[in-house]
């Protein structure tokens, strides 16, 4: 969906949104690090100085789209778990919520690998490695959990389970981007997880 409308005499907080709206809807189109302001301006139908008047700098706005990213993956996350009814459970709800997530938006994998790769230490590059540490710490928990009830092999390394639940996630985030089918991995994901589960539960 494009921004369409004219956002000239939107509340400030309320043209901030936009603005990380007409990113988002960018880095599905385009490599974020080839996105200039003057895209974004010209997506949002303003000029880069109104733009300005609401982010100081290129990397402001990159800052805002990341908090973005970070407060409802980690808020879908959240709700996948507290619904879920037992820890392995829970892991499944998890990997397909963050599947969805990138289906509805599938420029943000190609945002946060970006991020991350970046030389220099930005205010965007810190959200992003805040986002995977907290995100880290759900799975840990989730995995714990799960060995404290028997779902989980007691001998299963937590921290090698998260890295391969996050792994089993891009790399069906790999194949989207190769083959240009992001719908393709809800078809794929269920399979994934499979394999993922079969690999950490208990042996009954």
């Amino acid at each position: 969906m494009h921004t369409e409308s004219k956002p000239r005499n939107l509340p400030a907080d309320q043209r901030r949104a936009v603005t990380v709206e007409a990113v988002i809807e960018l880095t599905a189109e385009q490599n974020p690090g080839d996105i200039t302001t003057a895209a974004i301006a010209q997506r949002m139908n303003l000029t880069q100085g109104a733009l300005f008047r609401h982010f100081p700098s290129k990397d402001a706005i990159w800052q805002a789209v990341m908090e973005w990213v970070a407060e409802r993956l980690l808020q879908r996350v959240d709700k996948a778990m507290q619904d879920a009814a037992s820890p392995l459970l829970a892991l499944e709800a998890v990997f397909m919520t963050h599947i969805e997530f990138v289906v509805a938006h599938p420029g943000v994998p190609r945002l946060l690998f970006g991020e991350l790769q970046r030389a220099e230490d930005t205010p965007a590059k810190r959200m992003a490695r805040t986002l995977i540490g907290a995100y880290r710490k759900r799975l840990s928990g989730l995995i714990d959990a799960g060995k404290a009830c028997g779902e989980v092999a007691p001998e299963v390394d937590t921290a090698a389970a998260v890295i391969a639940f996050i792994g089993s996630i891009q790399g069906l985030v790999m194949q989207s981007l190769l083959s240009g089918k992001a719908r393709q991995m809800r078809a794929d994901a269920p399979g994934a997880f499979a394999i993922y589960r079969r690999g950490i539960g208990s042996v009954e």
